[in-house]
């Protein structure tokens, strides 16, 4: 498990009736266009309501990694690593401009778990996902829909 933090503490806006937004905003990423999308979306939205930013990155090694010898779970390790490393340098770059706490998770295990727990322990009030770009989870389910159906907080997903 890898935790980051990057831009200015965090410290609650002046409260303004009808303005108070979430405290907690989590980004789920995956290092696609989608899920970039997403993050971008969760950054403004953080930005405008003075909000806290996480942004997690679950690593769903497949089975088949597991299985094969140790070559394929190196080559496995090495993606995972390059996305976490993609999204961290994208967090960095623009985490002066946007001004706002962003915090990097990077979690390894079910997606739908990773982002459930992550949300449970820093509180997010909300979650942010990119829409699924795979074709098969018309027929299994997205993860959008498992965070939807979870009903725990409010999911935004990102076309």
């Amino acid at each position: 498990m890898l935790v980051e933090d990057f831009g200015p503490a965090w410290q609650p806006g002046r409260f303004e009736l009808g303005t108070d937004g979430p405290r907690a905003i989590l980004a789920g990423v995956d290092g696609s266009r989608t899920a970039m999308r997403a993050a971008a979306f969760a950054a403004g939205l953080a930005r405008r309501q003075a909000s806290r930013l996480v942004v997690v990155y679950v690593a769903s090694p497949s089975v088949w990694a597991a299985l094969s010898p140790a070559p394929a779970g190196e080559a496995v390790q090495q993606v995972i690593d390059s996305i976490a490393a993609e999204v961290r340098s994208s967090i960095q770059e623009r985490s002066e401009e946007l001004g706002v706490p962003i915090r990097f998770l990077v979690r390894a295990g079910d997606p739908f778990d990773g982002i459930k727990r992550s949300a449970a322990e820093v509180q997010a009030d909300m979650v942010v996902v990119g829409a699924s770009e795979s074709a098969g989870h018309r027929l299994i389910g997205s993860l959008a829909s498992r965070l939807v159906r979870s009903g725990l907080w409010p999911v935004t997903v990102v076309p």
